[in-house]
């Protein structure tokens, strides 16, 4: 899924109790060859942020945060699998629907790991959903042992196990921290620069919850726009549509209720805006205009309404 998209709809699951871990492996891919990184790509760090040896991928101990490890494709739906090991003094996570752009923590969900087995869990516990959500239940093996980890995302519903046990079952949209995060989006392993490895990673997706119609993917979807106030530049520049000068560009298509995600970047001080629920005047007829402008102190900030 591209964020420069619409949802056209989603279904909702009933919150249950979650069941114990199953042994069928039915329908899964490895995503994890145990002798390379083939299919991962390293993000925001060095290459040399995580490393195969005796088939786990390891974090670098030199290889602070933000570094992170990041699938090859995105995921909606899916059940994944694996284990980490834990000695010692350990903090990472297992990123969810991490996004192409931004925080992981803020677009996406992180699952926390971390060594510590906390008699009361807190949002900053080993299962907790970080930093907003703790777990049922801490559970994790900290004296030099394999843990095994199993996150199953079905929109809404979240559940995950370690070791076999239930540590999360929630309904992600009753979370209002939560509840509008990416619906799709990249599986990740993070660096703090603890040594842990990874192992047995693999991944059976689930059937898909979501209608999504691109605005703006590659230049060919500008004949989707039209001018409707003032004589704006607006440029494909391949999967990116660049804007500049004084104006308005509109969709052809109307919309009723939806769902609009977007990367964007500004230029310093800039001021611009995402309008919607126009009359086709752009800023001249009625409209809502969600604010778009870089400036300390402005009467306007960006996301005012």
């Amino acid at each position: 899924m591209n964020r420069r998209s619409f949802l056209g709809g989603a279904a909702a699951a009933p919150l249950l109790w979650a069941a114990p871990q199953e042994a069928d492996e039915t329908g899964f891919t490895s995503i994890f060859d145990g002798k390379s990184l083939d299919g991962w790509s390293v993000q925001d760090g060095p290459e040399a942020a995580f490393y195969v040896n005796e088939g786990a991928i390891v974090v670098h101990e030199s290889a602070g945060y933000p570094a992170w490890l990041r699938s090859g494709r995105r995921y909606e739906n899916f059940d994944f699998r694996g284990e980490f090991f834990v000695k010692g003094w350990i903090n990472s996570g297992i990123y969810l629907h991490a996004p192409d752009h931004g925080r992981n923590i803020w677009c996406g969900m992180k699952i926390n790991i971390f060594h510590q087995v906390d008699a009361t869990p807190a949002p900053e516990s080993m299962g907790s959903i970080f930093p907003v959500v703790p777990p049922l239940k801490v559970n994790v093996k900290n004296k030099g042992e394999w843990n095994t980890f199993r996150i199953v995302m079905d929109w809404p519903r979240l559940r995950v196990w370690t070791n076999d046990e239930a540590v999360q079952d929630l309904d992600v949209e009753a979370v209002p921290e939560l509840r509008h995060r990416l619906r799709s989006g990249y599986l990740g392993l993070e660096s703090l620069s603890y040594p842990i490895r990874f192992r047995n990673l693999r991944v059976h997706e689930l059937p898909s919850k979501v209608a999504w119609t691109p605005l703006y993917e590659t230049p060919a979807d500008l004949d989707k726009w039209h001018i409707s106030d003032g004589k704006p530049i607006f440029q494909a520049l391949g999967g990116v549509l660049h804007s500049d000068g004084l104006g308005n560009l509109a969709t052809n298509e109307k919309y009723r209720d939806f769902e609009l995600q977007m990367y964007v970047r500004h230029a310093w001080h800039h001021n611009g805006g995402v309008l919607f629920r126009t009359e086709g005047k752009a800023s001249r007829g009625r409209h809502y205009e969600i604010q778009l402008h870089d400036v300390e102190g402005a009467h306007y900030p960006t996301g005012s309404l």
